[in-house]
């Protein structure tokens, strides 16, 4: 877990990290990120001079952000928790928000990052799987029913891998970071080898990394031309672990991209600049705006 204390211009004021603990139980997670909350917000009390006067959570799965639910994470092994409600009973009624944590990384780097200008940007982290955060006006656009982004789940190669949604080629099965380690991994022999290594490998000429990356990096074409028919984004934000590599990925990238439109406006694509920072601001983020709407609705 991250969490910190933001100021209302998304300044990072402090910053601290936790082990989830999801070895003992679904239950303790969730007493664990109330208790942290708790102490940061006596740390801010200590240190600053006053406490927290709202606060955002962000987390993964199925989140119902309206009515301040985590709907479903497998990872954490937890079905509808009230997370909101918990969170502002341990903090003696303060306001909540409540976000998935990709749209939230999304927001901040629309807002402070990468994207800070940007009138319609996709935010793309490229990690175990890949999601993604539609940005329009400052805001990050959730859909209909909360699903809005999941550009891992568009299939780019039908007929290819299994993924856990059921679907088969789908782009996080091969363009994310797990699907580049499981790939490196095969093709150089080495069970222990994974995504950075593999980017090591192609710096250094070796024809199988060079394979892999292609491979990868042309999926990952497929896959963000397709959200660019259909978005028309000012710019896309690549980011998670496989960004890491840098120009090792955006140069084959931009290429691959730019091969590929061709009536459509090619955007700028763009290094995520918060880094793993991002959840962090932008749960802040979704705390001040929620302050600014219940000030809005007063006066309303």
């Amino acid at each position: 877990m991250k969490a910190a204390l933001v100021g209302a211009d998304g300044t990072l004021l402090y910053e601290a990290r936790r082990a989830t603990g999801r070895e003992r139980g679904p239950d303790a997670v969730v007493e664990s990120i109330l208790g942290f909350a708790a102490e940061l917000r006596a740390y801010g009390e200590e240190h600053f001079g006053e406490r927290a006067v709202a606060a955002g959570v962000a987390v993964p799965g199925i989140v119902d952000a309206e009515h301040g639910i985590a709907v479903y994470a497998a990872n954490l092994g937890w079905r509808d928790v009230a997370l909101r409600a918990l969170l502002s009973r341990r903090l003696d009624g303060v306001p909540v928000a409540l976000g998935h944590d990709v749209r939230t990384g999304g927001l901040a780097e629309g807002r402070v990052g990468a994207g800070r200008g940007a009138d319609r940007f996709l935010f793309v982290p490229l990690g175990t799987g890949i999601a993604g955060a539609i940005g329009i006006a400052g805001r990050i656009e959730a859909g209909a029913h909360g699903y809005a982004g999941e550009i891992g789940h568009v299939v780019v190669r039908p007929g290819g891998p299994l993924c856990g949604c059921g679907q088969r080629g789908c782009l996080e099965t091969l363009a994310s970071a797990s699907a580049v380690t499981r790939a490196w991994a095969a093709a150089s022999g080495d069970p222990h080898a994974d995504a950075a290594d593999c980017a090591k490998a192609v710096e250094s000429g070796d024809g199988r990394a060079v394979q892999v990356w292609r491979e990868a990096v042309d999926a990952l074409a497929d896959g963000l031309v397709t959200a660019i028919t259909l978005l028309d984004p000012d710019t896309l934000i690549i980011g998670g672990g496989l960004a890491e590599a840098g120009e090792t990925l955006f140069a084959p990238l931009r290429a691959a991209v730019e091969e590929r439109v061709t009536f459509q406006k090619l955007p700028m694509i763009v290094p995520a600049a918060l880094g793993d920072n991002a959840g962090c601001l932008g749960a802040g983020l979704l705390a001040w705006d929620l302050l600014l709407t219940e000030a809005t609705e007063v006066t309303a």
